[in-house]
């Protein structure tokens, strides 16, 4: 028999059990784990340079762009200063990055992202995007040209590349690299970028073989060593691409490691390349003739992961000249720079870089709203408290209606209890009366649940919205909380801070969790605790196991979780005394900490034997019943 206590509370178990579940049982040990390997990988050193294969050199599976990833050498004893150190280099200086470009190959593989740090201290490093091959972490982009199957030489990874004395790459200046094959082929390479997180590489051939050539174009993003993952299933970390008809690809280390190269035909427009959680590197060609992509691993003591795509053959006649373009973006996945250049530089879906998931129609448009609050106020805290309100507004008529109907459950709890107590042996016919009740008093016994499963989709797309979005990362709220998509870092269990301890992530219970147990465990105060003796222990529990639940979630949700529960608890209050309940909410929490005395219960009489002094008559039951219902039919 469902009351309108037990409604909240089977509707509050099943709505959050998946995410609470994952999030405590799954989630935070495999965060743990995750942390623990991170350091054994930081620990160990990773491949050095490469001796990388251009893509069509190596036999490809069929219906693949038959590109051969990079091969991992030995490993590698340099330092990342001592591996920039070790080849020539063009330097790259613009208001979002810095770092160099690598002549030997011509790749990108030296970029710092100049307006985010590893911590929120500011003056923590700077973030560290790409790394060379040579060093620890290597991470890199390079384009180039495959070799003809004439063996026409072509430049490749170790190709060293010449650039004017000085050079020095910037947003308002680019760089031009050339390099002569020395047997009538002239390459020139073009690299621009922008003042935010775009470069553009124009590849030209001139031929002066005179015979016809024909190359194909290649880019590729590739990544040495498995980073740390975050490890949470509503976030894709790993390989990614839009391969237009065959749609987003999506693919995490895991997966690649336990499968052979994903390839894909004739992609008439989409990009592909490696996203974390708040940077990518991916590779856009340009033009209107289609590529192949491939998605691949190579295992070895160092594991390389890469994405690469095969443009198609470009004919270049004796003495005339060749090009390509691509576009290469590195950087952080900023939602108003990703939404640009999807519209600005037509690059199809390239906003799906953010994983905004399935229900990214619910989660943009909370993250635009919020995006625009703290445009406004400067805070993404402020902007979580407004947002909230404005989500509490719009469903104000249903909140209002589920009120209404628990307000009129209340006045007929005198009735409902005569009824339970009038059918205590028969459970049919209590429901039957009750639901007869329910439909004189034109009540909805499920209305009590509306309240807390319409928060649900907020609750979920606010979480999406933080975990994910960079806005987030390191933006204050105020007082303690620096950062908005972290925990809490106060916790109850060393006096938030007065004790010299650490206490494991489990017990890691700061202010805010608090805030919100305390304000939940207020809300479901509103309600007189359920008649059941287990009911009653959920009842109680819940708003601890919730707070413990939510201590590890980031800071913004719980902050909104509690001013949620606050607008709740005053909304409730106003429409159920408007309504003519009676809302002793200081007894009810005065109650919970009585204890629940004792009920005697008469031994049973003896089998087969007839009822003693001290056992009741049978017979005499439905009388006692019947004087107990009266008052029950006497209000009706």
């Amino acid at each position: 028999m469902l009351t309108d206590n037990r409604n909240l509370i089977i509707a509050v178990i099943l709505s959050v059990a998946v995410v609470f579940g994952w999030q405590y049982f799954i989630a935070g040990p495999r965060m743990e784990q995750s942390r623990k390997e991170a350091a054994a990988i930081s620990q160990t050193t990773p491949a050095a340079g490469t001796t990388a294969t251009a893509p069509g050199a190596a036999t490809g599976t069929s219906g693949s762009s038959g590109s051969a990833p990079a091969t991992p050498a030995a490993a590698a004893s340099l330092s990342r200063e001592a591996a920039l150190a070790s080849t020539p280099r063009v330097a790259v200086e613009t208001p979002s990055v810095s770092g160099s470009i690598n002549l030997q190959g011509g790749r990108v593989d030296d970029l710092r992202l100049n307006g985010y740090r590893e911590t929120v201290d500011k003056n923590s490093p700077t973030i560290i995007l790409l790394s060379p091959a040579a060093g620890p972490d290597g991470y890199f982009a390079e384009f180039g040209w495959v070799p003809p199957a004439d063996g026409t030489p072509v430049p490749g990874p170790q190709t060293l590349w010449t650039a004017p004395e000085g050079a020095k790459l910037t947003d308002t200046k680019p760089v031009v690299l050339t390099w002569d094959n020395g047997a009538g082929l002239t390459f020139k390479r073009t690299i621009s970028i922008d003042p935010s997180y775009m470069f553009t590489v124009k590849d030209e051939v001139t031929n002066a073989t005179g015979k016809p050539v024909a190359l194909s174009p290649y880019g590729r993003v590739t990544r040495l060593g498995e980073p740390h993952v975050s490890g949470y299933y509503i976030l894709h970390e790993g390989l990614i691409g839009w391969m237009g008809d065959q749609h987003l690809q999506e693919l995490t280390y895991k997966k690649l490691r336990g499968e052979p190269p994903q390839s894909f035909s004739n992609v008439a427009t989409g990009w592909l390349g490696v996203t974390d959680k708040y940077w990518a590197t991916a590779v856009v060609p340009r033009g209107t003739k289609p590529f192949d992509a491939t998605f691949s691993h190579v295992d070895g003591a160092t594991p390389l992961y890469q994405a690469d795509f095969k443009g198609t053959p470009i004919d270049i006649a004796a003495g005339a000249t060749g090009s390509t373009e691509s576009l290469l973006f590195a950087g952080a996945k900023q939602v108003s720079i990703i939404d640009g250049y999807r519209d600005d530089l037509k690059i199809d879906r390239f906003d799906l870089l953010i994983d905004w998931g399935m229900f990214w129609f619910f989660t943009k448009p909370l993250f635009y709203l919020m995006d625009f609050f703290f445009k406004f106020f400067g805070n993404f805290g402020v902007a979580i408290l407004l947002v909230t309100v404005i989500v509490k507004a719009v469903f104000f008529p249903l909140a209002n209606k589920s009120y209404k109907s628990m307000s009129a459950m209340k006045k007929v709890q005198p009735e409902m209890a005569a009824l339970r107590e009038r059918f205590a042996d028969d459970k049919v016919k209590q429901q039957q009366a009750l639901m007869e009740l329910y439909k004189k008093e034109k009540i909805n016994p499920l209305a009590g649940c509306w309240p807390v499963l319409i928060q649900i989709p907020v609750f979920f797309s606010l979480y999406k919205v933080i975990f994910i979005t960079i806005e987030m990362r390191h933006a204050p709220f105020f007082g303690w909380i620096q950062d908005l998509s972290a925990p809490d870092p106060t916790t109850l269990f060393n006096l938030f801070g007065l004790i010299p301890w650490t206490p494991p992530h489990m017990l890691m219970i700061g202010i805010w969790p608090l805030i919100m147990g305390v304000t939940m465990w207020v809300q479901m105060r509103l309600n007189p605790a359920p008649a059941d003796p287990a009911q009653q222990v959920i009842f109680n529990w819940m708003p601890v196991i919730f707070t413990f639940m939510l201590g590890t979630f980031p800071a913004g949700l719980v902050i909104y979780w509690a001013w949620n529960n606050t607008l709740s608890v005053t909304q409730q209050y106003i429409i159920m005394r408007r309504q003519g309940v009676e809302v002793n909410l200081l007894g009810n929490i005065m109650s919970s900490f009585k204890k629940t005395p004792k009920v005697d219960t008469p031994p049973e009489p003896p089998k087969g034997g007839t009822p003693t002094k001290s056992t009741p008559a049978k017979a005499a039951a439905p009388k006692a019943v019947t004087a107990k219902a009266a008052p029950s039919k006497a209000k009706s």
